[in-house]
């Protein structure tokens, strides 16, 4: 027999509905909010993630799926989203066109690390990516968008917040940090390794004894210039005018080394210690270092697998019908009622003659709400019983 490979799953009964259903109403939703769908190719050239990932990040380093294909090019699986967005951005030109460009995606990540609970090499995300709007706002919108859909899909959540200034003050923060790192003995080497290559990111650390070394760290927020102190500022304000509870944490980072300013994550309490659900930020200067023009970006992904087990499915399908035949005779009048009913309902039905108390039990697996059979008596009267199992109604209609 032989199975998926470690570290990647089927998607196969519940956990197909679970996916179906995530996808559905944060698409709904993020139409709603003025973005449109965007499809990018699961296979890359490896330098567009060196180059935007960054080659400090843990996914260039250990992580990503790169091999050299039969044409002699250097690809790899992509690893994550935003990256190839801003590529097909580039790419279309759109770059050049003055507006807002927004989009959203899903699809599936690879990852070569270590399965977990939550965590696995073929993952799935969906995310948006918001370019030409450089005022905090879009922040703003796009965190309340991410509410929005977690609260639609009954999932708990918090979120924090932090900024990471801009290309004026990083530097400062960088240096001061450099220092601090410098007077400290016993990180781990990982955060040796960026102390040269992106010392900001020793603060993603997740080994212990580094996090109780860095608990006195400079902190960033400390050194924002005025301008991204007042962004911030603007931010906090209007999640209070919207009553979104946040926490400002000054140790986040994001894990990708192309994001300024507006940090952020949504963090879980369900899922044990991976509590992060979902978390995004700004990229102002992403497009340009891919040889865009210089265009600002905002957005976010979210993980679906980690969302998959918290979602509260409902029941039943509210617009959704069984129909089943009762006697031979009646499986062609079956057969054309299903195909009509398919034009505007979900219909669940079975090509074979079945007694009415088998038809209630396929109706009831197939959590229909509405229940229709057709007998002998229904041919002769040319009607037949509309059941609503939720209400227990009951009406005839003309067949």
């Amino acid at each position: 027999m032989i199975n998926p490979l470690r570290g990647m799953k089927d998607f196969i009964g519940d956990s197909s509905k679970r996916y179906l259903y995530l996808v559905e109403r944060c698409s709904k939703i993020a139409q709603n909010y003025g973005f449109d769908f965007i499809q990018t190719p699961i296979l890359e050239e490896t330098s567009l993630f060196k180059r935007s990932v960054g080659e400090s990040s843990d996914i260039v380093g250990k992580e990503m799926y790169q091999f050299i294909d039969k044409g002699g090019n250097d690809v790899c699986m992509r690893p994550e989203g935003t990256a190839g967005v801003v590529r097909a951005l580039i790419s279309a030109k759109l770059d050049r066109v003055a507006g807002v460009k927004r989009f959203f995606y899903y699809g599936p990540m690879y990852r070569y690390e270590r399965p977990q609970k939550g965590r696995l090499r073929q993952f799935h995300q969906f995310g948006v990516e918001s370019f030409g709007e450089p005022s905090v706002k879009e922040d703003a919108v796009i965190i309340l968008m991410l509410n929005e859909m977690l609260e639609a899909l009954g999932i708990k959540h918090r979120l924090i917040i932090n900024s990471l200034g801009c290309k004026d003050c990083m530097p400062i923060y960088r240096e001061n940090l450099v220092k601090f790192l410098d007077s400290i003995d016993g990180l781990c080497m990982d955060c040796q390794r960026r102390k040269t290559t992106n010392p900001i990111r020793v603060l993603d650390c997740k080994n212990q004894n580094c996090k109780t070394l860095l608990k006195d760290a400079p902190k960033l927020i400390d050194c924002l210039c005025s301008s991204c102190k007042n962004d911030f500022n603007e931010l906090k304000k209007i999640l209070n005018d919207f009553n979104i509870d946040y926490e400002v944490d000054p140790n986040l980072v994001r894990g990708l080394d192309y994001y300024n300013k507006t940090a952020f994550e949504f963090i879980s309490d369900e899922i044990g210690a991976q509590s992060s659900i979902a978390g995004g930020g700004r990229y102002d200067r992403l497009v340009e270092f891919l040889d865009g023009r210089a265009t600002c970006g905002v957005g976010f992904a979210m993980g679906i697998e980690r969302l998959m087990e918290l979602i509260k499915l409902p029941n039943k399908d509210e617009d959704s019908y069984y129909i089943g035949a009762l006697s031979d005779d009646a499986l062609e009048a079956v057969l054309k009622l299903t195909i009509l009913k398919r034009k505007n309902h979900k219909v669940a039905t079975h090509y074979s003659v079945k007694s009415l108390k088998a038809h209630l039990k396929a109706a009831d697996k197939a959590k229909a709400r509405y229940f229709i059979v057709i007998g002998d008596d229904e041919l002769r009267n040319s009607s037949y019983i509309l059941k609503d199992l939720k209400t227990k109604e009951e009406k005839r209609v003309d067949l």
